[in-house]
């Protein structure tokens, strides 16, 4: 019976307890081999403080944790470096002292670490005779390792006078991994977002950024094969568990934890927190979101007054997907960089990408988090069920499924401000995501965009919505576009919906139904 590392994340506690471990030591060594100094990014439980903890043991020499690994056959030498390993995580940064308290605190470890008799004033210099000491009293270059290097950050994205006081501080201290270069054997920094990478890093201007680099697109997660090498018998025990095939099973779980592309023309890659709770646990469950509602992420895409739909079918520049600048943030910079969307195409002849959410899980929870705000009031969620309006799609009931949906959105709370239309298209979108059915917004037609395209077994509609207009100019819309026409040859019985809206009370005044 396999056991799983669920939270574990120091390497030493993982080969000595006999928990599942997914060699990732080949990248190690690489990257011990070939450079100094690098950055990676990664969505949070993505496996980034494991990474660093197996480059602290392998940077320590402890060659007996790495037995039967690919490194045990690459490494020769097995030497000892001072390690200083930093953790910025752990802390909520929302006073101008916590920061440097955390530093403080690390620093005086290592002091001690070191026998530092006499302190130096701020951190950026305490820093800087920490490193100086090891190499005195080991002999050797220093290893530096930093975990979460941007949550102070991240943390205080609309806090600007916060923000700008722990940038400085940032900068500051990783500023000393630069100038103390000659004492330097290897830096590895990672984070959760690039978001303030420029302004952090502006003295630290030689990191080699891997984030986006095809070697190291697996370095954390899961592909499919080190899936199917390492975990098969999890799998099969998670499908007998389930009554499933082991094929089936396999394909349940890609649909739900695979999807991460970290570059274009990667392999997929799972999340593994929610892959190896899930077969723990032997159930198909939505972990990973669960663990942090990403309030802050739902109320910048609010705030900046966003449709949602385009988030997955607008093309990016790469520019955008390795956005640093914290005064300045894309939507779809901070959604792509946290893991909620991915690299679905990339097309070379314009280096342009197209993103998506991963998979179901990441794409289902967000859409709850978003529904609790759009859609926020529970008894009318519970009174007009989702399976109510599920089940008159499935009967080819338009008329019935329009009448639920007017008088949901009539007892709708409507706090949420900005644009009317935006409003209503989000609101629409979320809650037609949340039906579960195949639902697509604003689909690309040869001759424009459908605003609604439902389809089930036995019906296909599509509803064209109108602002402070008769609902008849929906309907013309859609004939004139010829929305219909990709499914002429279908034989499923095929509806058209044109709505009319209010941008004054923003609740839908009426609609036309045509067969």
């Amino acid at each position: 019976m396999l056991k799983y590392p669920i939270g574990i994340q120091t390497f030493e506690e993982i080969r000595n307890g006999g928990y599942v471990y997914i060699d990732k030591t080949a990248q190690v060594f690489r990257l011990a081999s070939e450079g100094k100094y690098y950055f990676l990014s990664r969505p949070r439980r993505f496996g980034k403080s494991l990474l660093l903890s197996t480059l602290e043991a392998y940077f320590q020499g402890r060659r007996e944790l790495f037995q039967g690994l690919a490194i045990e056959a690459l490494e020769k030498e097995w030497t000892e470096y001072p390690v200083l390993r930093l953790d910025l995580g752990g802390e909520v940064y929302n006073a101008m002292d916590v920061l440097e308290n955390k530093l403080g605190q690390t620093l005086e470890v290592w002091e001690q670490m070191y026998g530092i008799g006499k302190i130096p004033p701020s951190v950026s210099s305490r820093f800087t005779e920490v490193i100086s000491a090891a190499v005195r009293k080991t002999g050797r270059k220093v290893v530096v390792l930093a975990d979460e290097y941007e949550k102070p950050i991240v943390d205080n994205l609309g806090n600007k006078e916060l923000k700008e006081h722990f940038r400085s501080t940032l900068q500051g201290f990783y500023s000393v991994i630069k100038s103390q270069d000659s004492n330097i054997r290897f830096a590895f920094l990672t984070g959760v977002s690039r978001i303030g990478h420029m302004s952090i890093f502006s003295g630290l201007n030689n990191l080699n950024d891997i984030s986006m680099d095809a070697p190291y697109a697996d370095i954390c997660g899961i592909s499919e094969k080190e899936l199917r090498d390492f975990l098969d018998d999890g799998v099969r025990a998670m499908a007998a568990a389930n009554g499933i095939s082991t094929e089936e099973c396999y394909e349940r779980l890609k649909r739900m934890y695979d999807g991460y592309h970290f570059c274009h023309g990667s392999i997929g890659v799972y999340n593994p927190f929610s892959l190896l709770l899930a077969m723990s646990k032997k159930e198909f469950g939505e972990y990973w979101y669960s663990t942090a509602t990403p309030s802050f992420l739902v109320s910048f895409l609010m705030q900046e007054n966003v449709n949602l739909n385009d988030l997955t079918l607008d093309h990016v520049r790469p520019r955008i997907l390795t956005g640093t600048n914290a005064e300045i943030i894309s939507p779809v910079t901070l959604l792509y960089q946290t893991g909620y969307l991915t690299i679905r195409e990339y097309f070379p002849d314009t280096n342009e990408y197209l993103l998506g959410w991963p998979n179901r899980e990441v794409e289902s929870g967000f859409t709850e988090s978003l529904a609790q705000l759009y859609i926020p009031k529970e008894e009318e969620v519970s009174e007009f069920s989702v399976n109510r309006f599920s089940q008159d799609l499935r009967n080819g009931d338009p008329e019935m499924f329009m009448q639920r949906l007017k008088a949901f959105m009539a007892d709708n709370d409507y706090h949420v401000q900005g644009k009317a239309e935006l409003y209503m298209q989000n609101t629409m979108y979320v809650f037609l995501k949340l039906l579960g059915q195949r639902v697509e917004v604003e689909r690309h037609t040869a001759n424009g965009r459908i605003d609604i395209l439902i389809q089930t077994d036995r019906f296909v509609y599509i509803i064209e919505l109108k602002r402070d207009k008769d609902p008849g100019n929906a309907l013309d819309q859609i004939e004139i576009k010829g929305y219909e026409w990709p499914f002429q040859a279908d034989s499923r019985k095929l509806f058209r919906i044109g709505v009319s809206f209010s941008t004054k009370t923003r609740r839908i005044e009426e609609w036309k139904v045509e067969e």
